[in-house]
């Protein structure tokens, strides 16, 4: 049974704060809030992404219209009380404290007018609800029920119990009409066979004395069978009547990541700490917005291996290149724990693209043939300008697989924009 809620948030907003302020500011001003949010991020590291932040304005972003008396014109007025003027007197303008247009203390300047920028906090909570508002996994579908399934109420005909607010009057007042008439056809049936033979006793001429016995009685039995008809009610507690709803079982979007990250001897410190800045992002995206979705990591040089989240960002192992490695280990996992028929599966890898060069066309192989039928969506990242045999290879499924994607980063500031890029929602532009 559905139960209606309205919940009412009583929380002190904090000394000088409004809630409802905050929120119509933040509305008001959500252009200028994403791009004060997408320039501090240029500036600060992935890992102190999750941190609130000051959010600088341009006062000219925020300025309101005002009311102002402009320099000049002529006006006359009385103050009462005056005794150093008379009429006529001409008064000299107050003059202006200085050659800038602030009311600060510092030290005065030769030329140019300015106000001081609008200097805003957002919260961690509203400083990520910004930076992934317009992101979202590709193609993401509800596949299978999980493990405690969402619920949702569904209407499942009419019953004799229920709550005031679900009474369906029309059924019951239609069952009300049934039993009435139910309980009432003998009665009338009685009534009328009365009423005649009472018709025919008093057509009788002359009335005789039993005539008029049997009168009586007969308009005795009519009253008797009238008061037992009025006795039916007109609408009784079994007529009543309510709208049934049950809650069902919906699927729900059921998702697993694949983060393949190349630790090879020719991804240098920057490099991989380009690739360990972008995974650190995703992995922070996919957190924050999807509660039932499961990461799996996989370092690979020579070898591939599952590791867990704090070897996949901190162990130090190193060696040759066969990227094909973490594309065999990621198509046995999904086979052994991720059916494509139940969940939602995406890919993301980053690599310099230095790869044993018989072994790339390996890659483009498994990734067509294997992956790509199972995958919602894959993603490859090469942290390198030059286009190395594995980018070549890719390049070939580019443009003929729609759920695959490869992009370049050349920098840290590069990060963010092809993060966006990815995995923007669609209608959005990067």
């Amino acid at each position: 049974m559905a139960v209606l809620q309205q919940i009412i948030d009583r929380r002190l907003s904090g000394k000088n704060k409004s809630i409802g302020n905050r929120e119509r500011f933040l509305r008001r001003y959500r252009t200028q809030v994403q791009e004060a949010v997408r320039r501090a991020v240029s500036g600060r590291g992935i890992r102190d992404l999750a941190q609130g932040e000051d959010v600088t304005l341009p006062r000219r972003d925020v300025s309101e219209p005002a009311f102002g008396h402009a320099s000049g014109g002529r006006r006359e007025m009385v103050h009462p009380g005056n005794r150093e003027f008379v009429r006529g007197d001409r008064i000299e303008r107050p003059k202006g404290g200085g050659s800038g247009g602030g009311s600060g203390s510092g030290q005065a300047s030769d030329s140019g007018e300015g106000e001081d920028d609008f200097v805003f906090r957002l919260t961690r909570e509203e400083f990520m609800q910004v930076f992934f508002e317009d992101l979202a996994l590709p193609n993401l579908l509800r596949t299978q029920l999980a493990e405690v399934p969402e619920w949702r109420s569904q209407r499942s005909g009419i019953s004799s119990e229920g709550t005031p607010n679900n009474l369906h009057v029309v059924r019951s007042m239609r069952g009300a009409l049934a039993r009435r008439i139910a309980l009432g056809g003998e009665d009338r049936r009685t009534l009328r066979q009365l009423e005649l033979a009472l018709a025919e006793c008093t057509a009788r001429r002359p009335l005789r004395a039993e005539d008029e016995a049997e009168i009586l009685l007969l308009r005795e039995e009519i009253a008797r069978v009238r008061r037992t008809a009025r006795h039916v009610p007109y609408l009784d507690p079994i007529d009543l009547r309510y709208r049934s709803r049950t809650q069902v079982a919906v699927p729900s979007a059921k998702a697993v990541m694949f983060c393949l990250m190349d630790i090879s001897g020719s991804m240098d410190e920057a490099r991989k700490d380009m690739s360990k800045r972008f995974f650190m992002l995703l992995y922070l995206f996919l957190t924050k917005h999807y509660e039932r979705i499961e990461l799996v990591f996989i370092r690979h040089h020579t070898q591939a291996q599952e590791v867990s989240e704090d070897e996949f960002f901190h162990a130090t192992e190193t060696g040759g290149t066969v990227a094909s490695s973490a594309l065999v280990l990621m198509h046995e996992v999904i086979k052994a724990r991720y059916p494509s028929d139940q969940w939602n599966i995406y890919g993301a890898q980053a690599s310099d693209g230095d790869n044993w060069f018989q072994d790339s066309g390996r890659c483009r192989e498994l990734l067509e043939q294997s992956l790509l039928p199972l995958v919602r969506y894959f993603a490859y990242v090469q942290v390198a300008d030059v286009e190395q045999n594995l980018w070549q290879e890719y390049a070939r499924l580019q443009g003929a697989q729609p759920n695959f994607a490869m992009r370049k980063v050349s920098s840290a500031g590069d990060i963010y924009p092809v993060f966006r890029d990815l995995f923007k929602k669609e209608g959005v532009k990067a």
